[in-house]
């Protein structure tokens, strides 16, 4: 029997001291219309977390609070038990980097300067670039494996080699936790495995990785710990092999699923039950009459047309024509 699911969001006492957590807050584009009301969590150190939800549920909006973006009307975004509005700029950003879901850069910027940016969080009037600042660029590039196109041009790149440079950015901070809204977005199939095992690697590397995802599939198949948003409340928190059920995709998603294991990685998968093969419209070919065929298998020749309907075709017309022009000599 699958684990109960909980719609209450998490109390206090499960907001940590370490890492990220959010408490009792509310977020909104007008005060009078929230995007999130009240929510209350933790984000486990160390671990994958993925948050996932319909579209317009406070996904993105969440993120953007844990990274310092988006100010709560009410609650806090605790940063290792400290509200994080009460740290400064850079120290956030040497604890916390973000990948937006559409990043931008300017025109003809290179790989290797955009990268360096990660390190302007470590820069003051006492510290300029240093040799330890170089060093750390190198290491991000070369651990995303993007060192060769170092002297690319970013906006030259393809989509799977940008979100990799964006990623190298982040890595270049020195944080300990990595947001990323919609890695995969825009990517091809081979392209979102690709950032995902990524995100992967960083994690067995260290550090506490929180995505974005629409594809429930992945996101099960990657996380460690979920959290599944409906409506701007948390539906429920967990590992996916405990709170993904077929009822509470019904309820979150509106969508009639059956819950099966993933064949490679045993992990839960969606599968929906009205989406098969669909029987094109038409005849029956089984009904159709098929040309007789000879001892060897194959059509037998049919008779020629008959001359009188010759007449419909151009090509007979044609032929036609010739053969009385011939009789005329």
């Amino acid at each position: 029997m699958p684990a109960p699911v909980s719609s209450e969001a998490p109390s206090d006492a499960q907001v940590p001291t370490a890492g990220l957590g959010v408490r009792g807050i509310r977020l909104a584009s007008h005060p009078s219309h929230p995007v999130i009301e009240d929510l209350s969590t933790a984000i486990t150190p160390g671990a994958v977390t993925m948050i996932v939800g319909p579209n317009a549920c406070g996904k993105s909006t969440l993120l953007r609070a844990l990274a310092r973006l988006h100010r709560p009307a009410r609650g806090a975004v605790l940063l290792d038990g400290a509200d994080i509005v009460r740290l400064g700029t850079k120290e956030v950003a040497r604890r916390v980097g973000l990948l937006p879901q559409s990043a931008t850069v300017p025109g003809g910027m290179l790989v290797r300067d955009l990268v360096a940016r990660g390190r302007f969080p470590h820069q003051g009037l006492f510290r300029q670039w240093s040799q330890e600042d170089r060093a750390a660029v190198e290491e991000a590039m070369e651990m995303v494996g993007i060192t060769e196109l170092a002297t690319r041009a970013v906006d030259e790149l393809s989509g799977g080699q940008r979100q990799r440079v964006w990623i190298a950015l982040a890595l270049a901070q020195g944080t300990e936790t990595i947001l990323l809204d919609e890695p995969t977005t825009f990517l091809d199939l081979a392209h979102q495995v690709d950032i995902l095992q990524l995100c992967r690697r960083l994690n067995a590397d260290g550090r506490t990785v929180v995505a974005v995802l629409h594809d429930l599939n992945q996101a099960a198949r990657c996380a460690e710990h979920m959290i599944v948003m409906h409506d701007g409340r948390f539906r429920t928190t967990g590992s996916p092999r405990a709170i993904l059920t077929e009822d509470l995709i019904e309820e979150v998603f509106g969508l009639d699923a059956v819950i099966a294991p993933d064949p490679v990685a045993g992990t839960p998968m969606v599968v929906p039950r009205h989406l098969g093969a669909v029987t094109p419209a038409g005849p029956d070919p089984a009904a159709t009459p098929s040309a007789p065929a000879d001892s060897a298998g194959c059509p037998a020749p049919q008779p020629p047309a008959d001359p009188a309907s010759a007449g419909t075709s151009p090509t007979a017309r044609s032929q036609q024509d010739g053969q009385e022009r011939n009789t005329d000599r």
